[in-house]
């Protein structure tokens, strides 16, 4: 888990262009989702973290977004991840 307020820009967009970072999400609330979603570009900076994965993402104890991964959402929400 990378926190965007401890990472310069050069270095996230870097990261992301080599696919070290492939989900956002927003450590008060605990949800994680892709990059391009909405949701996740309206946060502030400061609650901002960085996942490689959906995996990284489960174990740091994050659910998937309801607005961008609606299907996980779903499956989350009834008990089934």
């Amino acid at each position: 888990m990378i926190e965007h307020n401890k990472i310069s820009d050069l270095d996230l967009r870097n990261k992301i262009k080599k696919g070290e970072i492939c989900f956002g999400g927003n450590q008060k609330l605990k949800i994680y989702g892709t990059l391009k979603c909405a949701s996740g570009k309206r946060m502030k900076r400061e609650n901002r973290v960085f996942f490689l994965s959906e995996i990284e993402a489960n174990k740091n104890g994050f659910r998937p977004c309801g607005h961008c991964m609606k299907t996980k959402y779903q499956n989350w929400k009834n008990g089934l991840i």
